[in-house]
């Protein structure tokens, strides 16, 4: 594939959970055009004419759209596999890669979302992550052998998490742990996400 071919349109809300594509982004080095747009802009015919549901990220590769940020990201790392951010279909950490980004919007946030609005728990034959406990004891489970999410290898998966973890660890959503907050601090230190803060910095200054 071409550079050409690897160009991707990316629609970006600041400070929405658009920031964790936009990390990613960086972090890959890729080619993109940053669309910016904020969060009522996304309820309007405009932007509901590019995706349908009025959410961010989105992506527009080769014409064809690509949204809900796991699947960004997935998308996002395979289409720049020579960065090293996604293991190999034939990789034995394929899976575990695609299990973590997948639990994110599976089962993270929708035990975020119950527990952030007090909402009483669903039984577990109806409950799509069980308890929050359980999500919880699962995620710093997988981080206790660090130093990233998969051990030994930073992917694209560490990029969503870290960015994921900063901001609910800032909303006091997600109890700042000494294990949570050390790994979002190493994911932050890395250069591709340093330059998206600074982008991010400049976008809410007004400035492009």
């Amino acid at each position: 594939m071409t550079h050409q071919d690897r160009h991707v349109v990316f629609y970006h809300a600041p400070q929405s959970r658009s920031r964790g594509t936009l990390n990613l982004l960086e972090e890959l080095e890729a080619d993109y055009e940053l669309r910016v747009l904020d969060l009522e802009a996304t309820r309007q015919p405009a932007y509901l004419a590019v995706n349908p549901m009025g959410k961010v990220p989105a992506i527009l590769h080769r014409g064809m759209l690509v949204a809900e940020q796991p699947a960004v990201m997935i998308y996002l790392a395979d289409l720049y596999a020579d960065r090293g951010l996604a293991p190999a279909l034939d990789d034995p950490l394929r899976g575990p890669y695609l299990r973590w980004l997948v639990f994110y919007g599976s089962c993270f946030e929708p035990a975020l979302i119950d527990r952030s609005m007090q909402r009483e728990l669903a039984p577990p034959s109806r409950s799509p992550y069980g308890s929050w406990d359980d999500v919880m004891n699962a995620l710093t489970g997988q981080l206790a052998a660090g130093p990233w999410l998969l051990g030994g290898r930073f992917t694209a998966a560490d990029v969503l998490w870290g960015t994921a973890l900063h901001w609910t660890i800032g909303f006091r959503l997600v109890p700042e742990l000494p294990l949570l907050r050390e790994y979002v601090d190493r994911v932050h230190a890395r250069p591709g996400m340093q330059r998206a803060a600074a982008r991010e910095e400049a976008l809410r200054a007004g400035r492009s």
